[in-house]
C-alpha cells in the first residue's frame, strides 16, 4: 500500500458510469419492474453501495475510506441501461475506484437477475466521468517563482556546532514546489538580529516568502515567534493552527510549539518547528493551499490560478 500518512484530509468525489446491454424489450423490463427475480433497480442500487463500502476487500491496494455519501442510479439510455455512482468522503485518498467498484457491483447484481431472459446480455465501458479532490485541486501556478526564504535559527549550528538538518528538508521539499529559494542562512538566536532579517528580507531584498525553523519551542532561547511577531503588519492564525493540528495527529509534543505566521508588506513569514520531522510534517500540512495566499492579497479572492 502507499503511505497516504503524510497527506491531509480533503473533500474527495467521483462519478463513475458504465453500460448494461441487451434486447430493448428484456432491458424495457427493468422500468416496467417485470423481471421474474424482483425489482432490478432497487437491488443493483443496494449492491453498487454495498460494493463501494466494501472496495479495499476486494482492491488490493485500496485503503479502508470511510465514506460520507454514495448514491447508484440506473436510468434508460440510447445504447441500453446506464449505471452510475456518486462517492464523496472527507478523507486523504481519492475515491474514483470506490466509484468503479460501485458501479460493477450494480451491473453485476443486475446481469444476473436477467440473464434468463437474455442470452446475450452483456456490460461494459466502465469509467470515471469525474473526480474532485485532493492536492491538485488546490495548486497555484505563477509567472515567476516565488522568491523564498529559509532561516535556521540555532546558536549552535551558527557557531559550527551543529549540522543543519531542518533547513535542508525544507529546501528539498521547496523543489517540487513553484518558488526559488534564493536564501539560506543560518542565524543565531537572537531576537534583534532575527527581527532585522526579517525586516531586510522582507523590506528590501524583494523576498515573498520566508520559513524559519527553530526557536519556536520554550527553552530560554527560544525567540523567534517573538521576533517575528514585532514585524509583521498582519498574523494568519489559520497557519499555525493548520501546522499545530497536522503535528499533534502525529505526536502530543507539537502542542508545545508556539510558531506564528502572518505578512509584513507583501512578504509572508512563517515560524516551523526546529525538528527535522516536525519541519517535514508541517511542510506537508501546508501545502500546496498555502501559496494561495498570494494571489488573494493582489485583490484576486479565491479565484483559482493557472
Amino acid at each position: 500500500m502507499i503511505d497516504v500518512s503524510p497527506k491531509f484530509n480533503t473533500l474527495r468525489y467521483a462519478l463513475a458510469e458504465g453500460f448494461l446491454y441487451g434486447r430493448p424489450e428484456v432491458l424495457k423490463r427493468v422500468f416496467d419492474k417485470t423481471v421474474p427475480k424482483g425489482n432490478v433497480v432497487e437491488v443493483a442500487r443496494a449492491a453498487g453501495i454495498m460494493a463501494a463500502k466494501r472496495c479495499s476487500d476486494l482492491i488490493v491496494f485500496c485503503h479502508p475510506i470511510p465514506l460520507d455519501w454514495v448514491e447508484v442510479s440506473l436510468e434508460p439510455h440510447a445504447d441500453g441501461i446506464r449505471v452510475s455512482a456518486e462517492v464523496r468522503s472527507v478523507w486523504k485518498t481519492g475515491v474514483e475506484v470506490e466509484a468503479i467498484t460501485a458501479v460493477t457491483g450494480a451491473l453485476l447484481n443486475a446481469y444476473d437477475m436477467l440473464k434468463p431472459l437474455d442470452q446475450e446480455l452483456s456490460f461494459g465501458a466502465i469509467r470515471v466521468v469525474k473526480k474532485k479532490g485532493g492536492k491538485s485541486n488546490f495548486s497555484n501556478h505563477f509567472a515567476s517563482p516565488v522568491r523564498t526564504a529559509v532561516l535556521v535559527m540555532s546558536d549552535s549550528t551558527h557557531a559550527g556546532a551543529r549540522k543543519d538538518k531542518s533547513g535542508l528538508i525544507i529546501k528539498e521539499f521547496l523543489a517540487d514546489q513553484p518558488v526559488s529559494v534564493d536564501w539560506y542562512e543560518v542565524q543565531p538566536d537572537d531576537r534583534e538580529i532575527i527581527a532585522a532579517r526579517l525586516k531586510k528580507l522582507a523590506d528590501e531584498d524583494g523576498c515573498q516568502l520566508v520559513f524559519t525553523t527553530g526557536g519556536t519551542g520554550l527553552g530560554p532561547r527560544d525567540v523567534t515567534p517573538e521576533a517575528t511577531l514585532t514585524v509583521l503588519d498582519r498574523t494568519v492564525p489559520g497557519i499555525v493552527e493548520t501546522i499545530r493540528r497536522h503535528g499533534r495527529d502525529r505526536t502530543p509534543f507539537a502542542m508545545l510549539s508556539r510558531g506564528e505566521a502572518g505578512v509584513r508588506g507583501q512578504c509572508v513569514i512563517i515560524n516551523l518547528p526546529g525538528s527535522s520531522k516536525g519541519a517535514l510534517e508541517s511542510m506537508q500540512a501546508l501545502f500546496p493551499g498555502l501559496l494561495h495566499i498570494f494571489p488573494m492579497m493582489e485583490g484576486k479572492g479565491h479565484e483559482k490560478q493557472g
